[in-house]
């Protein structure tokens, strides 16, 4: 399969294409430090990134920023910018990326626990992510051609967390988390939210 993986720099997208690479051909996206450019808040240089790359069996999205502080300190542009980024980059990654995909191609993207195990900060990306999954369930029923649509939702992941000079214990590694992609993006199934990495 042909495969984009967008986000490709980051931990868990940089597992995603190791995950893949065996079977698949990759093409990796990112803002910086990938073959293809691009920034998913801005919906011009999603179209111009389709337009490079010409067609595909499965984009991958592990793009998307969010804000994460106090509810208290939370700003208009605080959610504006996790909205614009988290949200609408990857629901534009699948509105503009359809007409990319052959047949029975499929699209995953990133939520995260945050939904339903939030804590204190979370307040926007716990909007964020279940507005996510909100859209993957309901774009399912009614992508053309059998194209399938999935979200992987990791936890904490121990390359993450030792970044951020916590204990990495806590996490999962990003390889194992990668499974869940990998299981989207070469199994049958939409509409579903994978919460087990590895699982």
């Amino acid at each position: 399969m042909r495969v984009l993986v967008v986000g490709a720099s980051g931990t868990i997208g940089q597992a995603i294409v190791r995950a893949l690479s065996p079977k698949h051909e990759v093409i990796q996206a990112s803002r910086s430090k990938s073959e293809l450019k691009v920034d998913i808040a801005e919906p011009e240089s999603i179209r111009r990134m389709y337009r490079s790359v010409g067609k595909l069996d499965a984009v991958v999205a592990a793009a998307g920023e969010g804000v994460f502080k106090p509810f208290a300190q939370l700003t208009d542009d605080d959610f504006r910018f996790t909205l614009s980024s988290k949200v609408m980059g990857q629901v534009n990654l699948v509105r503009y990326g359809v007409d990319q995909l052959n047949e029975k191609g499929s699209f995953t993207l990133t939520t995260g626990i945050l939904f339903e195990h939030p804590s204190p900060g979370s307040g926007v990306l716990a909007l964020a992510n279940g507005g996510l999954i909100g859209f993957v369930r309901a774009a399912a029923l009614e992508l053309p051609r059998g194209i399938r649509i999935n979200d992987c939702c990791p936890g904490w992941v121990a390359e993450t967390l030792k970044a951020m000079g916590m204990d990495p214990k806590g996490g999962t590694p990003a390889d194992v988390v990668a499974r869940d992609y990998l299981a989207s993006v070469e199994g049958t199934f939409t509409g579903r939210s994978l919460r087990n990495a590895g699982g």
